[in-house]
């Protein structure tokens, strides 16, 4: 069984620490240290390298101003590759930060020692055959052992999965239909996306066969669709609702809230939400390069020379978007994202089974840079959540995603104070 954050050494360990995400999930974790159950937390960093990893504490305790940092925090080495490494520092985490990707080749062994050794495991992965694989292979397992496995605690997919619920919670009738819009703003720096993330990009598409296949394994019946269907938008289209070009959201986001709504509607019997997700791009210039880097895109992805190609030079492919270095720190400070949510459906008084949708409302989701600054804020509150809110999580363990986990808990409120907002923009109108 797992073991509650009072009976492990430590109630955090962030594995792949020294990783480009890694280093920020240290420092946020660092500057909310207080927010423990009873106070200060205690946490640890691990990795293969003990070296980078005193090297991260070090820069950690400069940019904060926390030299003790060096002293307080302990060092975990271990391994993907060592499982007894990766179950002795499961042995010892209440909760393990998994920040090592692409979660396709090194996320299983993290899954699997935290769910035998009794530590829940957070991870931060975009990429839904991982996801739904873990789902598969050890949800059984999880609930036997009382341990939650909640991937996608990050931009992708916290923002989206928890912007839905607090949608329909706001919603006063019965909410049938959300499509959100991503909006993405660079300061005068520019911005960019550090190339671990294309490389689950590439592999992501080039494995779309095996995600079907696994699809398939896990059986799941369609979902059922409560009042007007969902229309569907073409693969560029000018948005009335965002003015600008969109594009459909290429990411988690569609796959993990569609398995957020299943859980809702067949172990609560609550009404699913269908759901479509979109990026806006901008002007007519916009979609002609994006358009074209999309077609090298998918005319490489298809061979193993052409994905060669891709990862050696992804400045080339991507228009300088994702780099092997990622993002400055000062083009971080200027970036931040929005999230807009647009639902329908009907009031308490309406058949949506008989009647058209007769309710509207706009919400939004907004935070600072989102790979970097946002994805270490949601995946450390989801964790502190952990921590804290036990009581209000599903009553098994299990594999979830982040609204299934935490549908019931604090988390929204802590975001909101913590930069990555939830808020109204439109109340429910017909």
């Amino acid at each position: 069984m797992a073991t509650s954050s009072t009976n492990r050494v430590y109630q955090l360990v962030i594995f792949g620490a020294s990783g480009f995400t890694g280093q920020f999930v240290v420092e946020e974790v660092a500057r909310n240290s207080a927010e423990g159950p009873e106070g200060t937390l205690k946490w640890a960093v691990a990795g293969r390298s003990r070296q980078k990893l005193e090297q991260v504490l070090d820069q950690a305790a400069g940019n904060l101003g926390k030299p003790e940092l060096k002293s307080e925090v302990d060092i975990i080495v271990a391994d993907v590759g060592d499982p007894d490494s990766l179950a002795s520092m499961s042995k010892q985490a209440a909760i393990v930060l998994n920040c090592v990707g692409p979660y396709r080749f090194f996320g299983e062994p993290v899954v699997k020692a935290c769910v035998e050794n009794g530590a829940h495991c957070i991870d931060i992965s975009g990429e839904p055959q991982f996801l739904e694989g873990m789902q598969l292979n050890y949800n059984s397992q999880a609930a036997k052992n009382g341990v939650y496995v909640i991937g996608s605690c990050g931009f992708d997919s916290i923002p989206a999965d928890m912007g839905v619920l607090y949608t329909k919670d706001q919603f006063k009738g019965t909410l049938t239909a959300v499509e959100s819009f991503l909006s993405v703003n660079t300061g005068p720096e520019g911005g960019s996306i550090h190339d671990g993330t294309w490389q689950s990009a590439i592999y992501g598409f080039a494995d779309q066969d095996k995600l079907r296949s696994l699809r398939k394994k896990l059986g799941h019946k369609p979902l059922p669709v409560v009042g007007a269907k969902l229309k569907r938008r073409g693969a560029v289209f000018y948005s009335d609702e965002v003015k600008q070009y969109a594009v459909p959201f290429m990411g988690s986001d569609p796959s993990v809230v569609k398995r957020t709504q299943r859980y809702l509607c067949e172990d609560l019997k609550e009404s699913p939400v269908q759901y479509s997700a979109f990026a806006a791009v901008g002007g007519v210039g916009s979609v002609i390069k994006l358009m074209f880097a999309g077609m090298l895109f998918w005319l490489f992805v298809k061979t193993s020379f052409g994905r060669n190609l891709l990862i050696k030079y992804p400045e080339w492919f991507s228009f300088g978007y994702f780099t092997k270095d990622g993002p400055t720190r000062k083009q971080m400070e200027g970036c931040s994202f929005s999230m807009t949510f647009f639902g329908q459906g009907y009031s308490q008084d309406q058949d949506p089974q008989q009647d058209k949708p007769n309710l509207k409302i706009c919400t939004q989701v907004k935070g600072p840079e989102a790979g970097y600054v946002a994805t270490p804020i949601v995946m450390v509150q989801a964790a502190i959540t952990l921590l804290n809110d036990p009581k209000s999580l599903p009553k098994e363990g299990g594999v979830y995603t982040p609204g299934a986990a935490f549908y019931k808990t604090s988390l929204i409120e802590r975001l909101n104070k913590h930069g990555v907002v939830f808020s109204v923009i439109n109340k429910p109108e017909a």
